[in-house]
């Protein structure tokens, strides 16, 4: 057996940081390769990752106070225990010894360590958290556990990882407001940005205090076949994306919010990205795409009182669709070639829509009994005025809400409709909020928000010194 694969990395004779340096003096020294290379890569990350978390150790005992008194925030708080902890770090657990302080007319104890330092839920040092949040904000806490213990550097639980980000997001929402405005002020627009998008959608999420059961009792009970998505409510969301003058899109920032009434925090948190882009560039072209749901249009309509509304190109295709198939025949070559035809006029004439609600007309005159073609020209008439697309293709505007679609796609459903699961709201709303804005290009900037909110003044009352072996 070669001299590495025996060196003992635990031995209590020598330091973390010394073993490394023999270990890597060892295989300088050395003549012929490993015999097995994964071997020596897990033992060299191992010992890697004990000389940081030896090196984290020292760093962490910096910020402890050990003096009879201390002031936090402008509160003095005495000294009433001295013991050691365990902190989970990026490397894994580090061991720290600090003092516990208490204010005489509160049972709860300080630590100057965790305040200065900026420790997460008293636990997780910052990377740690970061790491951990960002992990479950893309994967279940099974698979972030699995996920950690094949990195082999901190190994958290499962239950570990579905905490953490309930209690961070605790912190957000408490400044939600706050925080999200900080981002947009740190943001630039893409200066190649001619026009912004908005757009505003939902999909269907299962909730566990869904009333699953009551409405599927309900539904027997006045004589209809329990089905649909009972226990299901919706997630909204809402994408604010830019383009250039081409057409191509530059960025889109992604917003998601748990059921609530009219989604009024949704709208909120949208208004507010869109007034704050403008602020910013009001040259900016807004074109709101959304599908046909009255909700969507009587928000765009009054809380955002400008711009070009444009029913998603798709959604009307869709309806014609129907009002063909129930000519025709869905899937019949009348059929096929009837909704390719008028999809072309729809989408590249100047007076499509017009066109189109004429071939409605015909048909039914000639089918008036069949109701979805009664029901596609009703929409038709709806929306007339959002069908424009001819004129704004020859701009290369956006006509299509795929963005916000696909936001529903991978920000809700890849996250929260797998198998199995079903959510509240706090947990689910934990998940949307890293998730977008993850999804967003926020995360990295949005982090050092949330450390703050963990950090505390913490001094030393006049003609105290601190004791430190560091020092």
């Amino acid at each position: 057996m070669q001299a590495w694969q025996s060196y003992d990395l635990m031995s209590s004779e020598t330091h973390a940081m010394d073993q490394l340096q023999d270990f890597l003096r060892q295989r300088r020294e050395a003549r012929e390769p490993v015999e097995n290379l994964t071997a020596f890569e897990q033992e060299l990350h191992r010992h890697f990752v004990a000389a940081e978390r030896e090196a984290l150790g020292h760093e962490l005992a910096r910020f402890d106070l050990d003096v009879p008194v201390i002031e936090v925030e402008g509160e003095r708080c005495h000294r009433v225990l001295r013991c050691e902890t365990t902190y989970t770090s990026a490397v894994g657990p580090v061991r720290v010894e600090r003092s516990l302080y208490r204010h005489p007319q509160s049972d709860h104890a300080v630590c100057p360590l965790e305040l200065r330092a900026g420790i997460i839920e008293g636990s997780w040092t910052p990377l740690a958290a970061k790491q951990a949040t960002w992990a479950v904000a893309h994967l279940t806490p099974k698979e972030g556990e699995e996920l950690f213990d094949l990195l082999g550097n901190m190994t958290p639980s499962k239950s570990t990882l579905d905490r953490l980000p309930k209690a961070l997001h605790g912190h957000w929402e408490a400044q939600r407001p706050r925080f999200e405005a900080t981002l947009r002020h740190q943001e630039a627009i893409p200066p190649e940005a001619v026009a912004m998008a908005v757009s505003l959608d939902g999909v269907m999420t299962p909730m566990k205090d869904g009333q699953r059961q009551a409405k599927r009792r309900h539904a027997r009970a006045t004589g209809k076949a329990p089905s649909g998505p009972a226990g299901y409510q919706e997630v909204g969301c809402a994408t604010v994306s830019y383009y250039n003058r081409h057409g191509e899109r530059l960025v889109t920032r992604r917003m998601a919010r748990m059921p609530e009434t009219n989604k009024a925090t949704l709208k909120w948190q949208l208004t507010a990205e869109v007034m704050g882009a403008l602020s910013q560039r009001p040259d900016l072209r807004v074109v709101k795409v959304a599908d046909g749901a009255p909700d969507n249009w009587s928000y765009l309509g009054e809380m955002l009182p400008f711009g070009e509304e444009v029913l998603d190109f798709y959604h009307a295709v869709e309806h014609l669709g129907d009002a063909l198939g129930a000519a025709y025949g869905e899937g019949t070559p009348t059929y096929q070639e009837r909704l390719e035809t008028l999809r072309m006029v729809l989408r590249d004439e100047s007076q499509g829509v017009d066109k189109v609600m004429e071939a409605l007309c015909r048909l039914r005159t000639r089918f008036p009994r069949r109701q979805a073609i009664h029901k596609a020209l009703a929409y038709f008439r709806e929306h007339r005025h959002r069908m424009r697309y001819s004129a704004l293709r020859a701009q290369n505007l956006p006509i299509g809400s795929g963005v916000v679609e696909a936001a529903c796609k991978t920000l809700v459903s890849q996250r929260l409709k797998r198998s199995g699961m079903r959510w509240r709201m706090a947990g689910g709303q934990a998940i949307l909020t890293f998730r977008a804005l993850c999804q967003s290009e926020r995360f990295e900037r949005a982090w050092p928000l949330l450390v703050e909110m963990y950090k505390r003044s913490v001094v030393l009352p006049r003609k105290v010194i601190a004791l430190s072996e560091h020092r």
